[in-house]
């Protein structure tokens, strides 16, 4: 900081006539920043011939001072301010303003404002989604609450049931075995009482469940397919191709075949009887009256409308044999023919 520079006192006159008399003061100005050719001392001026380059001299005029001792203000160019705020500290802009500390706990609030509200944000948030969750696990608890409670209900109770599939049984009989499934809600339908109900059918060989809301329950029965009766003391016994008995009667089936196995049902012969009948299209099926077999190899058939024979052999190839036998019987009826032999396939002999 530049100090001002003291100006000299102003001479005395010595009279006291003299102190009204106007002042000359001198007041040097700073040197004007220009540049000028290095001086040489050819170019200097000589002492006293004028003034030097770049100095200037001024006189004050008369009404510049009141009083021969009126204080002159010497010219400054710094801002007044500048002195009452003292020099700047070192690593300090000097145009920085200071910081209070009004402007640190203003800061820190409005750090705390923002923390709480982003806090505020992400705690709505998750509460948000956690009561869409719960919206959502209500939402499906209820359903399935509903839907079970309405299933167990009378709502859904067994008012009907239908029996599909019955060809030789009737389908009354087996309704009617079944009369202790109503007013029963469909999920609650006890399988092994109806199981227990169907047994006493010996032709079911095997049933379906569906259940059909409101209130109605259907009965899909397969019937077992019978191959033949067998004879024994009681009757005749019609049995299916597993040796099941279907049913017995004195006189022989009409519609079935008499099957004469050796060593009876369950034996080589009788599983090679059946698995032959069953490969026999049906019109040859309803002409068949007779099946006879003492080994597997051996089967044999009459035609009992012509008391026609057919030797078979053994079980293999039936459907090939089935095939090639009704061929035959296409180009010779059984009419005119005492047998045919299909035990080989690849030769058919008739006679």
């Amino acid at each position: 900081m530049r100090r001002p520079t003291p100006l000299p006192a102003p001479p005395s006159t010595g009279a006291a006539g003299d102190a009204d008399a106007p002042v000359e003061v001198s007041i040097p100005l700073p040197p004007r920043r220009t540049q000028t050719a290095p001086e040489t001392p050819s170019d200097a001026a000589p002492d006293g011939a004028g003034v030097e380059a770049g100095d200037h001299e001024l006189t004050a005029p008369a009404w510049a001072t009141t009083s021969p001792l009126a204080p002159i203000v010497p010219i400054d160019d710094r801002d007044p301010s500048d002195a009452d705020r003292g020099e700047p500290d070192e690593g300090q802009a000097p145009d920085a303003a200071p910081i209070g500390v009004r402007d640190v706990w203003a800061a820190a609030r409005a750090r705390r404002r923002a923390l709480r509200a982003e806090v505020r944000r992400f705690t709505v948030r998750q509460r948000r989604r956690r009561m869409l969750w719960i919206g959502v696990l209500g939402a499906l608890a209820l359903l399935v609450l509903g839907t079970l409670g309405a299933a167990y209900s009378p709502l859904f109770a067994v008012e009907r049931i239908r029996v599909v599939g019955a060809e030789t049984l009737n389908p009354g009989d087996v309704e009617a075995a079944l009369d202790g499934q109503l007013g029963t809600p469909l999920p609650l339908i006890d399988s092994s009482e109806i199981k227990a109900a169907l047994v006493q059918f010996p032709l079911v060989q095997s049933y379906t469940l569906e259940a059909r809301p409101p209130h109605e329950l259907v009965v899909r029965i397969v019937e077992r397919t019978p191959i033949g009766a067998v004879q024994s003391a009681a009757g005749y016994t019609l049995v299916d191709a597993a040796g099941v008995a279907l049913a017995t009667t004195p006189d022989p089936p009409a519609g079935h075949p008499v099957i004469e196995a050796t060593d009876g049902i369950g034996s080589p012969a009788f599983t090679a009887i059946g698995t032959v009948y069953r490969s026999l299209p049906d019109d040859i099926r309803a002409q068949v009256t007779t099946m006879r077999a003492t080994t597997a190899n051996d089967v044999t058939l009459t035609l009992g409308g012509t008391n026609t024979d057919v030797v078979w052999g053994n079980a293999d190839e039936s459907a090939e044999k089935a095939l090639r036998l009704a061929s035959a019987m296409a180009v010779r009826p059984p009419a005119d023919v005492s047998s045919y032999d299909v035990s080989s396939v690849d030769a058919v002999v008739i006679r």
